[in-house]
This record gives structure tokens, C-alpha cells and sequence, in this order.
């Protein structure tokens, strides 16, 4: 049997996705560099943001919202499929009564955020700029999720 073959289903998964790994490690690379190249991580740019002194990082994050929103419309009015195949569903999110939780939750990410200066995506970039203090935040946010995976099951959803 060569080293090649492939012999169970667990196997056959890792085989077709590590040169789709490639892919999503380019694609992380370039959002790093144009999350850099627009100052979208830059510590002022989110600090202005968050005085209201500046439109600049509004601009980016309506463009995100616009793009987002044009995107699902797409993959919504052509019932778009994935390279497999399976159809694209994406579900609705009504805001109820108990849609605090998204305020909520966007109320503390907001928080976190701009006692940083970055959110989760942005910190690598940070990192690989060089802002090696931003391991703190990186650190600090893993143990945010770590604390939330753990506390999950007690939480209302």
C-alpha cells in the first residue's frame, strides 16, 4: 500500500482539505495587509472612532455591512451552492424580546474593543506588524473564550 492511499472517511477529509489550507492561510495573509494598509488597525484610527472624532473607521465598517448585506441577498436570490454542492442556507436572525442578548453581547465586545484598541482579527495583523503587546490581548481574549466555553451551558440562549 503506498503512503498515499487513502483508507477511511477521517483520512479521505484530511487529504482534500490541506491544499484548501494554503488557500485560507493566503487569504489571511492578504486581509492582514489591507486591514494594515487602511489603518483599520491602527490603535488612533479606533480610538477616533470611538471619541466620534473621526468617520474613517465608520466608513470601513458600513462598507463590511454593505458588502455583507449584498452578499447574502446574492446568495439568497440564486440559491448559490458550496464548491461541494450543498445548498448555501442562511438563516434568519428576527430581533425579539430576547434579542437583548445581542446588544448585550455587541454592548461588551464594543467595550473590550475600545479598551484594546483591536478586535479578534485585527490582533494578528497587529502581532505580524510587529506590536508585540497585543499578545496580551490576544491572550486575554482567548481566555474570554476559553471562560465562556466553559460558563456556556449556565447562560440564557
Amino acid at each position: 500500500m503506498s503512503p498515499t492511499t487513502v483508507t477511511t472517511p477521517e483520512e479521505a477529509l484530511q487529504a482534500e482539505a490541506r491544499p484548501g489550507l494554503l488557500r485560507f492561510l493566503v487569504a489571511g495573509i492578504w486581509f492582514g495587509i489591507v486591514l494594515t494598509k487602511s489603518e483599520a488597525v491602527s490603535w488612533y484610527r479606533i480610538q477616533e472612532m470611538f471619541r466620534f472624532q473621526s468617520i474613517h473607521m465608520y466608513g470601513i465598517l458600513g462598507s463590511a455591512v454593505l458588502t455583507a448585506a449584498v452578499s447574502i441577498f446574492v446568495i439568497r436570490r440564486l440559491r448559490l451552492r458550496t464548491t461541494y454542492g450543498d445548498e448555501i442556507h442562511v438563516p434568519g436572525r428576527p430581533m425579539t424580546p430576547r434579542g437583548t442578548r445581542f446588544w448585550l453581547g455587541g454592548t461588551a465586545f464594543g467595550f473590550g474593543w475600545a479598551l484594546l484598541g483591536a478586535c479578534p482579527g485585527p490582533i494578528y495583523a497587529l502581532i505580524g506588524a510587529g506590536y508585540g503587546v497585543m499578545v496580551v490581548g490576544l491572550l486575554g481574549a482567548l481566555v474570554g473564550t476559553f471562560t465562556y466555553g466553559m460558563l456556556r451551558a449556565r447562560l440564557p440562549h
